[in-house]
């Protein structure tokens, strides 16, 4: 089963967040292939929704990048600034708390933590 891109919409910065919390230097097609292996396929982010994703977390200042000349080709490597370390940070706690919420609303679990 593959999860809705409206689900990964709603998801996507947190997990470019949590990505780069977790390996301090990726660019754009290593993460979707690290969250493909890391998920069993079921999160697969399209260049679409990704790039455009990374480019408005560079324009708030969540995101810097270093370009790197690989062969003829230029890779363009993404890391936190220390705004998005604690950006970061907030949407993590802030899923993990919806997802609580979300298991009680549809009666996976019995109370709020």
């Amino acid at each position: 089963m593959i999860y809705s891109s409206e689900l990964i919409k709603g998801t996507l910065k947190t997990i470019i967040l949590k990505l780069l919390r977790d390996n301090p230097r990726m660019y754009g097609y290593e993460m979707t292939q690290r969250v493909k292996e890391l998920t069993g396929d079921k999160i697969q982010l399209t260049e679409g929704a990704l790039y455009p994703t990374l480019h408005a977390m560079e324009a708030e200042g969540i995101l810097q990048t270093e370009s790197e000349y690989i062969g003829k080709r230029v890779r363009k490597y993404y890391s936190l600034t220390p705004k998005g370390k604690t950006k970061g940070e907030e949407k993590i706690s802030e899923l993990a708390d919806f997802l609580e919420t979300m298991k009680f609303l549809i009666g996976a679990q019995t109370s709020i933590s």
